[in-house]
């Protein structure tokens, strides 16, 4: 550790096996980085960087299906913060999930080949029922705007599972299944299906982290950690609740109908209720299958 300079850690979920997915991107980093999951291991590898002086961005590897992980490191972060202001910031997320549509239909154009027959099977490991119901609704949104005319979602955790899931997809639509990670998995366990893995390459997930990075380095210098935001990461995710209590207690938080949405260079900005009045006038909104990713 060099005193003065810049440290990223990257922070896993269940999008890369807790984080182990994402060590092949560690050395790939300019700066010094390091890898961890979220809780106890991101608060000993971000105190040791800022005892040690340096900076600390940390960065949520999530393509928008871990909201709770961006939350629980913000909960991490906040209290090293106020001990070392302007010396630690929480970036915003890797992706959204409309970023992880257009990665998912650009998985599908890989695998498509001459048989109208073929499937993809999107492959995930078993985290919660929310975050497993939203790759649900996304695997739709792929097949409703995609190239193949199959898709399917298969919750496996090892090689059997896959197998499995393949050949119920067979039994549906006879033919070619190609499989592909719905996370940061270089490649899916041995199962006897094709694969397109990774989702993405290398070289365009680190120049993600790196826009990320830079965009949080300049907010930071502006006075902002992105702590705050990264707290209320996961309001609304899970069981719908009341607000009736809150309000009597004088809690308040937004709710508008922004929807932040990535590009393939990493930028990151959101479409509000804006999005209804040009539908009306006869323009069509911009939306992940306008901005898909070039590889």
């Amino acid at each position: 550790m060099t005193p003065g300079s810049v440290r990223t850690v990257l922070v896993g979920g269940h999008e890369s096996a807790d984080g182990e997915d994402l060590t092949r991107f560690a050395g790939l980093l300019d700066a010094p980085a390091q890898v961890s999951a979220a809780g106890r291991t991101l608060d000993r590898a971000v105190s040791d960087a800022l005892a040690a002086g340096e900076t600390v961005v940390v960065v949520p590897m999530t393509f928008g299906r871990n909201p709770t992980m961006v939350a629980d490191a913000a909960k991490t972060l906040r209290w090293l913060a106020a001990k070392n202001p302007g010396r630690l910031a929480l970036t915003a997320p890797f992706g959204q999930p409309d970023h992880l549509t257009a990665w998912l239909r650009t998985a599908a154009n890989r695998a498509r080949a001459s048989d109208s027959g073929d499937a993809l099977l999107i492959v995930a490991p078993r985290s919660n029922p929310f975050d497993e119901a939203e790759l649900h609704r996304l695997a739709y949104l792929v097949a409703a705007n995609g190239a193949l005319p199959e898709v399917h979602v298969a919750i496996a955790d090892d090689a059997e599972e896959v197998d499995r899931a393949a050949d119920r997809v067979r039994r549906v639509a006879p033919g070619r299944v190609v499989a592909v990670p719905a996370g940061f998995a270089a490649h899916l366990p041995g199962a006897d299906v094709e694969q397109v893995a990774p989702l993405m390459s290398d070289a365009a997930v680190i120049r993600v982290i790196r826009s990320r990075v830079r965009e949080a380095l300049a907010a930071l210098a502006a006075g902002d950690d992105g702590i705050d935001t990264g707290l209320a990461a996961d309001h609304g995710h899970g069981y719908a609740h009341s607000h009736t209590f809150e309000a009597t207690a004088g809690h308040h938080h937004p709710h508008g109908g922004a929807a932040p949405h990535m590009h393939a260079d990493g930028t990151v900005h959101a479409h509000g209720h804006g999005e209804a009045r040009l539908v009306a006038a006869g323009r069509e909104p911009v939306t992940a299958a306008s901005h898909e990713p070039h590889i």
